[in-house]
């Protein structure tokens, strides 16, 4: 788990870097370029559109439970739904992007029209992102959208990241259909 931490140490290792604002130029040009970019690609558009007609109906008991169940997975060794959405041709995909990115990304998941995860490239604690300022500060506004979180610092790999999100717009119709978020290692910047 991702936690930002305001400690001394954290202060003195990070001097002047303890704001998101300090990266917040660097990470917008990102956002509308490389992100834009794959939140636009051919496999994330379909795989969105595929994913809604099946989700879209979805009320948010069935949404709450599909996430209560991906949360005990994830603490658990028998993970059917994680393998689920970690074996589609999309996470394997975003996977391939990161590893491509030269450490610039640490994860990127792509998110329904509901919020609920269509592709990864590392597992996620929860499926329902449609409770966070990522995916509604996205989806609920539409094409230019950008949400960039606080800066973290990441315990696993002791990198200092922010998130970054989009919309995923479609383009033969311009509708927002989704989103997805980049979490970006702004020391690769």
């Amino acid at each position: 788990m991702k936690h930002l931490f305001y400690t001394t140490a954290f202060c003195v290792l990070f001097a002047g870097a303890a704001t998101a604002n300090e990266f917040e130029s660097e990470l917008k040009s990102l956002a509308s370029g490389q992100i834009a970019e794959i939140a636009s690609s051919a496999e994330v558009i379909a795989a969105v559109k595929a994913q809604n007609g099946e989700t879209g109906a979805y009320e948010q008991a069935k949404i709450d439970e599909l996430d209560t169940t991906w949360r005990a997975e994830a603490e658990a060794v028998d993970q059917p739904m994680i393998d689920a959405v970690m074996e589609k041709d999309l996470s394997v995909h975003l996977a391939g992007v990161q590893e491509g990115s030269d450490g610039l990304f640490t994860e990127i998941f792509v998110m329904d029209a509901k919020g609920l995860n269509v592709g990864q490239s590392e597992v996620t604690s929860d499926y329902w992102q449609g409770d966070e300022a990522k995916w509604q500060e996205t989806y609920s506004v539409g094409k230019g959208a950008v949400h960039i979180s606080e800066l973290e610092e990441d315990d696993s790999t002791q990198t200092l990241q922010s998130q970054v999100s989009v919309p995923v717009v479609d383009p033969a119709s311009g509708e927002t259909i989704g989103a997805v978020t980049f979490g970006v290692n702004v020391e690769n910047l």
